[in-house]
């Protein structure tokens, strides 16, 4: 039998405990490749350095180019929640399974969201900068308690989220795709004040906007002129889902003419970002760090790596990809 081959390209990878990398490596009968330039790659360079793998262990990384050349791969690990970037269709039509892990990834990115919005309200990533630069000026902010705050996608991210925002005593407005009765029964019997809206009523009744839904075709630019001419001067924007949900320049020029108060993004079209946003003060951005906390990072690459193993073993997946995901890329 000639060995199967598993190639790594998410970076880092087992940098802050090599748990993952033991799993691998105690597997006998495996070659295990890394990715060399310990940097995102782009979709030309894994299609070059996985095609002959049998099994990826995925980031962030655009695999088009890959899953259209390869003939010996046969399934893709994702280290992570988001599947924008693995053709879902593609992989199906040609025998590929695909797992996530998208259980480990929720609380990490449902507490930095939190951070991003009392940061961003209450001016502190803004007041740290002014007095590194010797100003002193204390802004006045936005207290939650009370505050309409509309949360657009209620999965496992965004109930996370309404769950940590109880204690704040704010209104919620969420909005979902499809939302089971059970979810807003949760928390209407802990007595927090939730309703369900469609989008436009968030648009523009919102003080805090929060974006909690997959990219596919259409939440492509689900933030862009129209929806941010509906919202108030007053209002903030967060998105810690993924940075092709928003118009940049759009942003951008609603945040210059205060057409909104501010944003705060933990995601972009492109990354590393270096746009125009960057220029504004009222913005908080960081570097789509929302899964970075130790056990976090350390649970989505172990379970990536043993649902890796699982497959080569012949055995049954544990996170394979459900059907409602292959929906949305349709």
């Amino acid at each position: 039998m000639s060995m199967k081959k598993i190639f790594v390209s998410t970076y880092p990878y087992g940098k802050i405990d090599d748990t993952p990398l033991r799993i691998l490596q105690s597997t006998t009968g495996i070659q295990i490749a890394f990715n060399p330039y310990n940097r995102k790659l782009s979709k030309k360079e894994i299609a070059s350095l996985a095609i002959d793998a049998d099994v990826l262990i995925a980031g962030t990384e655009d695999l088009s180019q890959l899953i259209q050349e390869s003939a010996s791969l046969r399934m893709i690990s994702r280290v992570g929640i988001g599947l924008d970037s693995v053709d879902l269709w593609s992989c199906r039509e040609k025998g590929i399974r695909v797992s996530y892990t998208p259980d480990a990834v929720t609380m990490a990115v449902a507490e930095f969201t939190i951070g991003l919005i009392l940061s961003l309200t209450r001016k502190i990533a803004r007041a740290d900068r002014e007095i590194r630069k010797g100003d002193w000026f204390r802004h006045q902010g936005k207290r939650l308690e009370d505050t309409n705050i509309g949360l657009i996608g209620f999965g496992r991210v965004g109930r996370s989220v309404a769950r940590l925002l109880a204690p704040f005593r704010t209104k919620l407005l969420v909005n979902d795709l499809s939302l089971e009765k059970d979810a807003m029964e949760e928390f209407s019997r802990q007595g927090q004040d939730i309703k369900f809206v469609e989008k436009d009523v968030i648009f523009q009744s919102s003080d805090i906007i929060s974006l909690h839904v997959p990219y596919y075709s259409k939440t492509k630019h689900l933030i862009n002129n129209e929806t941010l001419s509906l919202m108030k001067n007053s209002t903030y924007l967060i998105n810690t889902a993924r940075g092709e949900l928003i118009e940049e320049e759009a942003l951008y020029k609603a945040i210059h003419d205060k057409t909104i108060a501010g944003a705060a993004l933990d995601v972009f079209t492109e990354e590393p970002y270096l746009g125009k946003l960057t220029g504004l003060e009222d913005v908080l951005l960081t570097q789509h760090m929302g899964s970075c906390s130790f056990d976090c990072r350390l649970a989505m690459e172990t379970q990536a790596a043993e649902e890796a193993i699982r497959f080569l073993e012949g055995k049954p997946l544990v996170r394979e990809v459900p059907e409602h995901e292959y929906q949305y890329q349709k």
